[in-house]
């Protein structure tokens, strides 16, 4: 294990779940007091996105822009031309999904560092169904010039990206899950955008993962070396830019690649890795996500195994990729 301080025990029956929403409420507030110029604008979805922290301790710097996105992300723009650090935030099927354009144009274009939250992104947001999971986010976001995109994989990361963000000068975007999620980092555990992790050192395959499936990645490498496959973790909680540096180190050990994500795996993370290595080092490669296909209603956890994205597919699949001896 690469000490990367993370708990002692991600199986521990007591291990703490927490909405990856809630570590963005609590550290756009935390920004907030740090520096004055912070301000965010939500479009009539406060409560959801975690913007309520915010909104009642710095009422005078919020705007409730109601159900018109396009305006909320050009709002954002207009107050970060007049030198604030605005946040905006919506459903991620709605921001960016419905004013992707306005985001391009206002934002993108300009150079604006808005910084764009997208919740309830995935399949955790489980019941809601197809039309609210957004899974082409990452996607979209990737392929904007001067945009950051961002992905944490629990609570307490996001509340550190959101400090991050706060102080990067450039457009940012983070997506963030509904339901609860595994708490599987601490207070110690390093993050700086722009820079990937590796939480497990192995020799045999590389699982390179990002957001929520970060920790079904650490369970499937602990069952892999029961099964005599020493796999290695890279957590990706910035897709753009990607820390090549760190990525293809571990592809040029390992010469076995599985990337694991909640979304598309076209333009995706697995469509980045993808790039990544076959201009750079060609290996053979499996991408777990969603095939070109939209999701459907049901519980995180049915939604998961449905879909194939459970610790026990991802040993499945690198099972598959490699040799067999």
């Amino acid at each position: 294990m690469k000490d990367m301080h993370l708990v002692p025990d991600i199986r521990a029956k007591d291990l703490k779940s927490e909405p990856i929403r809630a570590g963005f409420g609590r550290g756009l507030k935390k920004a907030a007091e740090i520096d004055e110029r912070v301000v965010a604008a939500c479009a009539d979805l406060t409560d959801s996105t975690k913007m309520s922290e915010f909104a009642k301790a710095f009422p005078e710097r919020f705007i409730e822009i109601g159900v018109a996105e396009q305006n909320l992300v050009t709002v954002g723009s207009g107050m970060a031309a007049m030198g604030k650090i605005p946040f905006v935030s919506s459903y991620a099927a709605f921001e960016p999904g419905r004013c992707w354009e306005q985001i391009r144009t206002t934002i993108c274009l300009n150079n604006q560092p808005v910084k764009l939250i997208g919740s309830h992104a995935g399949l955790y947001t489980g019941a809601d169904g197809a039309t609210h999971q957004m899974l082409e986010d990452l996607a979209l976001m990737r392929v904007l010039p001067n945009m950051v995109v961002l992905a944490p994989g629990d609570s307490l990361e996001a509340e550190k990206a959101t400090l991050a963000m706060a102080k990067d000068h450039r457009p940012n975007y983070m997506r963030l899950a509904r339901e609860a999620t595994p708490v599987f980092t601490t207070l110690d555990t390093p993050f700086e955008i722009g820079k990937a992790y590796v939480l497990e050192e192995g020799e045999d395959v590389s699982i390179i993962t990002t957001g929520t499936m970060t920790y079904q990645a650490l369970l499937a490498a602990e069952m892999l070396y029961k099964h005599g496959i020493d796999a290695e973790v890279v957590h990706v909680p910035t897709l753009k830019p990607l820390d090549n540096e760190t990525i293809l180190k571990s592809i040029r050990k390992t010469k076995y690649v599985v990337t694991v994500e909640e979304g598309q795996i076209n333009a995706g993370l697995g469509g980045a890795i993808a790039e990544l290595a076959g201009e750079n080092y060609p290996v053979p490669m499996k991408r777990m996500g969603m095939h070109d296909r939209f999701g459907e209603s049901g519980t995180p956890e049915e939604l998961l195994e449905y879909f194939g994205l459970t610790a026990k597919h991802i040993v499945k699949t690198v099972q598959t990729l490699l040799p067999k001896n």
